[in-house]
């Protein structure tokens, strides 16, 4: 055994202590960060004008206000508190991450901004056209039948890199991303675009699709899941509630309400049209059973 000078064994009992309570004493941190969520009232970071996702207008809610209201009914029965801010950059930084709000109701699984919930439904990029027409039955981006056509894509999302690798971007109308959709709605004018003819075929999120398309008594198109392209880039992706990454006692509160709950969320997105797409590829028709 090799002796130890005072200041050095000083040195390692701190050390060793810290490394054997590091555990406690983060776990301690952790219950202390987590209080910070107001339970008396479910404070949710939401976009204002976000249709089919979100809407301050409560005489047309969004799906994620509705599913915000299975979390608060049951957390037992509590308020949902909205901070409205355009979901745009800094929707994060100035809502849940400044503490205004303790929760965003639909978030993509694996962005390390927040941390993520279990998911609790998964979508898929989809082809949008009119029903009965030459293009029933296209179900990928490489049928010859789109050789021709005029494709409306939104700009910068994985279905555009998939036009550039088939060859198909050269006939494409981009949409804008990035958007106040307060005032200005990228997927609305795709649809009106497909529906006068400026377009031949459309390319949306699956909320995006299914909802829009079934608009004001409207069912003159066909929505179809975008699942055979592969994984580079991924077409469908699983949707999570984003909370703050110091609250893991929150997330698991919520993850417990997507199980228990997860019948009623499902019914919520069918109610809006929305594609839901289970692991294996297949679209879910009917809602789960909750557990």
């Amino acid at each position: 055994m090799f002796a130890l000078k005072a200041s050095s064994r000083a040195a390692f009992a701190l050390a060793f202590a810290l490394t054997v309570l590091g555990g406690v004493a983060a776990e301690a941190a952790e219950g202390a960060l987590a209080d910070l969520v107001n339970r008396r009232v479910l404070r949710v970071c939401a976009d204002p004008a976000n249709v089919p996702f979100s809407s301050d207008d409560p005489d047309k809610p969004g799906f994620e206000n509705k599913i915000a209201n299975i979390v608060a009914d049951e957390l037992g029965g509590i308020p949902v508190e909205y901070t409205w801010f355009p979901q745009a950059t800094g929707f994060v930084r100035r809502t849940l991450f400044a503490k205004a709000c303790d929760i965003v109701i639909g978030y993509a699984q694996g962005d390390e901004m927040v941390l993520n919930t279990n998911h609790y439904y998964r979508s898929a990029y989809a082809l949008v056209y009119k029903k009965g027409g030459e293009l029933e039955g296209v179900t990928e981006l490489s049928d010859d039948r789109l050789r021709d056509k005029r494709i409306g894509v939104v700009a910068g999302t994985p279905p555009a890199t998939i036009l550039n690798r088939v060859g198909l971007m050269v006939n494409a109308k981009p949409y804008q991303l990035f958007v106040d959709r307060r005032y200005f709605s990228p997927t609305e004018n795709m649809l009106k675009d497909l529906r006068s003819g400026d377009i031949d075929v459309g390319i949306l999120w699956g909320p995006n699709a299914g909802y829009f398309s079934n608009q004001n008594g409207q069912d003159d198109m066909t929505v179809v899941p975008l699942l055979k392209e592969g994984r580079n880039p991924p077409m469908a992706f699983r949707i999570t509630m984003g909370v703050r990454q110091s609250d893991t006692q929150w997330k698991r509160e919520l993850n417990e309400i997507i199980k228990k709950r997860q019948g009623d969320i499902d019914q919520v997105l069918l109610d809006f049209k929305i594609p839901i797409i289970d692991e294996r590829d297949q679209q879910i028709t009917s809602a789960r059973s909750s557990q």
